[in-house]
């Protein structure tokens, strides 16, 4: 049965106090509402074919902010002692969900944390903790605010319309080391990767900034609007008589 408004799946993050609960920012379900879709929350529970069964039944997913990666255990080398790692089940159950949804061409938009995680499904690294790892940079953490330059030629600039914006930042792990075919998409005047693009996949994008955070009408928030059109897109593709 097709759908007029597509539905887009949101993560969140995970509380373990006082019991294990998902915890999902309105404003993510708020932009995606007001771009057109219909937002449903999906907790870290199931395992692969249980997310095999959720990723048949929605036209896009959206990968939102949240804390970090505990980098050990994914092979990383040791987890950075200002890290706060997310728990190890919800982490897993991110990297499943990531790779699955990539796999199947579905439309997807990471955030901050989202965006790390794309990169870091398909074999990228981390700065685990700025400006530590980059001496004498700025600070990107506690809603700092800063340009980022969209690349020339990228899908972002391309949705977004504009070379050059202000973003609000929460971060202070970032990705260091983007994975082929993936490409840099956006970045800040020192060089740190601020957002990246799949350019094999229908819409396959991460920013390392809060959209959710920009004022009605910034030019960011117009990323909801993209991916809700994919999605839109891929849902009346897979409703048509072959």
């Amino acid at each position: 049965m097709s759908r007029e408004r597509p539905l887009i799946a949101v993560n969140g993050r995970s509380l373990t106090e006082p019991r294990e609960a998902l915890r999902l920012d309105n404003r993510y379900a708020l932009a995606v509402l007001k771009a057109g879709g219909v937002p449903v929350g999906i907790p870290p529970v199931g395992g692969p074919a249980d997310l095999e069964h959720l990723l048949e039944r929605v036209d896009g997913l959206l990968l939102a902010g949240g804390d970090d990666f505990d980098t050990e255990r994914l092979g990383l080398g040791p987890t950075h002692p200002a890290a706060r790692p997310v728990p190890s089940a919800k982490q897993d159950f991110d990297f499943v969900l990531a790779r699955s949804a990539l796999r199947r061409r579905l439309p997807v938009l990471g955030v901050c944390y989202g965006m790390q995680l794309l990169a870091l499904a398909e074999g990228g690294r981390l700065f685990q903790h700025l400006p530590e790892d980059r001496p004498g940079r700025r600070e990107h953490g506690a809603g700092a605010r800063h340009d980022v330059e969209l690349a020339a030629g990228s899908k972002l600039s391309r949705f977004l319309g504009v070379e050059r914006m202000p973003v609000v930042s929460r971060h202070h792990q970032a990705v260091e080391h983007v994975p082929a075919p993936w490409r840099v998409a956006a970045s800040d005047d020192e060089g740190l990767v601020e957002a990246i693009e799949h350019p094999e996949l229908p819409f396959a994008l991460g920013v390392q900034w809060h959209p959710e955070e920009a004022p009605e009408g910034s030019a960011d928030q117009r990323l909801f609007g993209a991916l809700v059109g994919a999605a839109g897109m891929a849902a009346r593709r897979a409703t048509q008589p072959v």
